[in-house]
């Protein structure tokens, strides 16, 4: 099994992690830092509860002035961003550092996190700040978007998504995400890829509750130009996946009437736990004329209370020919993933031709 992503706070880490803050807080005493970490069942803690507990550990070794000590990381973050360090994921215990103990300190807040959000994302650390200060804090993010820095500007739009996993909720956001859109116009020609990705699964993240607004904004920003064309059809899959006919059409997929399934089984009636279900079918076009399709199958996973629960895969978009057949054989991997937990039972497959669902077959998956 791959190592935990948690375990990326470990010796060597804290060694090198203690030095770069000497470097800038001569007074730290490192040693009892490293202690301080390790104690209070450290071994027992996942990856959010490690970083929540070293912002916990800085706060007692950092000087009590809250001004003094986010200066300190400041400093702290540029010293790391010009270092050897080459991620800033495992960093971002430093905003947490500012979420736990500067939501009463706006001003000197911000500050902080405008210069540390260069290094390490500060997209969690903003959301109690938007519970708390929801008009100064969009103005905020608003200016953010047109920030020279680009990890500012991914900020403006990451921060607020409505549906930003593992994030604190901020209600308001997903009630009326209309209050959104003037930032997430100023990014969608963004030139930094990583700004427009995160504006793509904004959208996306909007669509799950307000489809209106995200197709109105997907249909006005398609043909602007092809990184533009690349971003909405990123924020349209959710919609591709529910089969929205205003989506489907809007990027080619039409009727169906001529494409036809034959020949679904299922070559593996039992799964194991940790192998992979393989089914095959055919699909033809029965119409002289070509034909766009996005293809895709369904599985029905029980849950714990014996239920099932869908989740669409897909398998291809493109072009069948004019009276043409074509056999498809899939496999779908059932190994022991920590986003979904697997109970034995009857299970389904399905396929999904441009959003329509066809017929489902059983089978069971076994320990």
């Amino acid at each position: 099994m791959p190592e935990p992503l948690k375990n990326v706070y470990n010796a060597s880490f804290f060694e090198s992690f203690t030095k770069h803050l000497r470097a800038v807080y001569p007074s730290l005493n490192s040693s009892q830092f490293i202690a301080d970490i390790y104690a209070n069942t450290w071994n027992d803690k996942e990856l959010k509860e490690r970083m929540y507990h070293i912002a916990q550990i800085l706060y007692i070794h950092l000087p009590k002035d809250y001004q003094t000590a986010t200066g300190i990381l400041v400093k702290l973050a540029n010293r790391l961003k010009h270092s050897e360090e080459s991620m800033s994921f495992e960093y971002m215990f430093l905003p947490d550092y500012i979420e736990k103990n500067g939501l009463d300190q706006y001003e000197i807040s911000i500050k902080a996190m405008e210069e540390i959000t260069k290094f390490t994302s500060c997209e969690f650390a903003v959301r109690p700040f938007l519970l708390k200060y929801p008009d100064k804090m969009l103005s905020q993010l608003l200016q953010w978007s047109t920030h020279p820095h680009l990890m500012v500007r991914r900020l403006a739009s990451e921060g607020t998504r409505p549906r930003l996993p593992w994030a604190m909720g901020v209600p308001y956001l997903k009630k009326d995400p209309s209050v959104l859109l003037p930032i997430l116009e100023n990014l969608k020609k963004d030139s930094s890829e990583i700004v427009r990705r995160s504006v793509a699964n904004h959208v996306n993240d909007i669509s799950k509750d307000h489809p209106n607004i995200a197709i109105t904004l997907i249909k006005k920003w398609k043909g602007i130009s092809k990184e533009t064309d690349w971003l909405v059809r990123h924020a349209s899959r959710t919609l591709l996946k529910e089969g929205n006919l205003e989506i489907m059409k809007l990027f080619g997929f039409g009727s169906i009437k001529a494409i036809k399934l034959s020949d679904f089984h299922i070559h593996t009636p039992k799964v194991k736990i940790g192998s992979s279900l393989d089914f095959g079918f055919s699909i033809t076009n029965t119409s002289p004329k070509d034909i766009k399709v996005r293809l895709e199958y369904g599985i029905y996973f029980m849950k714990a209370n014996k239920s099932l629960s869908r989740k669409v895969f897909k398998i291809s978009e493109k072009v069948y020919n004019g009276n043409s057949t074509t056999e498809i054989r899939r496999k779908q991997p059932f190994k022991i993933i920590t986003t979904r937990k697997l109970h034995t039972g009857r299970h389904q497959v399905s396929l999904i031709i441009n959003g329509k669902e066809f017929d489902k077959l059983d089978f069971e998956l076994i320990s």
